[in-house]
């Protein structure tokens, strides 16, 4: 594998730094543009284009790598059978919470909703096959439980960030205990 040269992993951090900067400040998505970008992020143009042709390709580079950092958890949690229930979902959700500002703006892609839930539904599935008990009670539609995990993500990282991820959890891990 050719090795890279430093000085782009850096100019590329900085530059995806500055996006989340830029939407934390309230910025809309569509209102992103190279000189909004390289103004936050003290770099010049033509810096820019050394490494992106456009915001957009910028843009489909930042979700690719927040994307696949989030597929690449969900997935290893399922290899987790240390952890009961709860706990795997405190280290699901903790995982998010410091994803935080990615995933707000993943989440403003109507397709990241479409495969958070897929993800979702295949923990859900993962965990019922490894699992020694079924009840009555854990045979909710795994439709049904990566729905309502979905929504409940999306309401916290947007809106519900003061509450930390194990109350959560707590809240969720009740909502299919009752």
């Amino acid at each position: 594998m050719m090795k890279i040269d430093p000085r782009t992993i850096r100019t590329k951090e900085m530059l995806k730094r500055a996006v989340f900067e830029l939407l934390e400040e309230g910025v809309m998505l569509s209102q992103l543009s190279v000189q909004k970008v390289t103004k936050q992020a003290t770099l010049n143009r033509t810096t820019f284009y050394l490494h992106y042709e456009d915001i957009n390709h910028l843009m489909d580079d930042l979700t690719k790598e927040i994307f696949n950092e989030v597929t690449e958890k969900i997935t290893d949690l399922n290899h987790i059978h240390l952890l009961n229930e709860k706990e795997h979902l405190v280290e699901l959700l903790n995982y998010l919470a410091s994803q935080k500002h990615a995933l707000r703006l993943l989440f403003q892609f109507e397709q990241f909703e479409k495969v958070l839930f897929q993800l979702m539904k295949q923990l859900i599935d993962t965990r019922r096959l490894n699992s020694d008990r079924v009840s009555s009670k854990s045979l909710v539609d795994s439709h049904i439980k990566a729905a309502s995990l979905v929504g409940v993500i999306s309401w916290w990282l947007k809106d519900g960030g003061y509450l930390n991820a194990s109350y959560i959890a707590d809240q969720i891990y009740l909502l299919y205990r009752t």
